[in-house]
């Protein structure tokens, strides 16, 4: 099992939904081959806000300021990370239901995430089809509207992709 870097960080994720399309970076370039989405957002800087952070993400990656909604879940994520030996960084991610600008139309912005190459509205039904990261997410978005759900979602390890 890989060790787990003692410093927990937290992360913020945009979850923004438009006639059933949910809006994904889009990201190539990896070793291990294919293509990846995720939701834009990103790690928390000391001092910052987390509604700060999701602001300053979204400008960075999708170019645009955004509308932050409800905090609709919270997980624990163990992230594996590119080292030697292979190592975990212990992430609380935060995911809001966010909305984007009538006006807006999908394009990155101008500190684009690594390997990120396009923004793009993907169809929800398309979520279990797709390399999503992390993965636990494919379960999480389509619940979203669900008042049922469960806020915390637990504690997932990243497996890595498939090559």
């Amino acid at each position: 099992m890989a060790e787990v870097i003692p410093q927990i960080r937290n992360a913020v994720r945009a979850l923004i939904i438009e006639d059933d399309h949910v809006l994904l970076l889009k990201k190539d370039g990896y070793e291990t081959g294919g293509v990846r989405y995720a939701l834009p957002g990103g790690g928390q800087d000391a001092g910052e806000c987390l509604e700060d952070t999701l602001q300053r993400e979204c400008l960075e990656e999708i170019g645009t300021a955004i509308r932050i909604g409800d905090l609709i879940a919270v997980a624990d994520f163990l992230k594996l990370r590119d080292t030697t030996p292979v190592t975990r960084r212990h992430v609380m991610e935060f995911l809001f239901l966010c909305q984007v600008p009538e006006s807006y139309r999908a394009r990155s912005g101008p500190e684009p995430d690594k390997h990120q190459v396009d923004v793009v509205w993907m169809p929800m039904d398309n979520l279990p089809t797709i390399q999503l990261f992390p993965q636990y997410l494919s379960s999480c978005i389509p619940n979203y509207r669900n008042p049922e759900r469960p806020i915390y979602l637990g504690c997932f390890k990243d497996e890595g992709f498939p090559a």
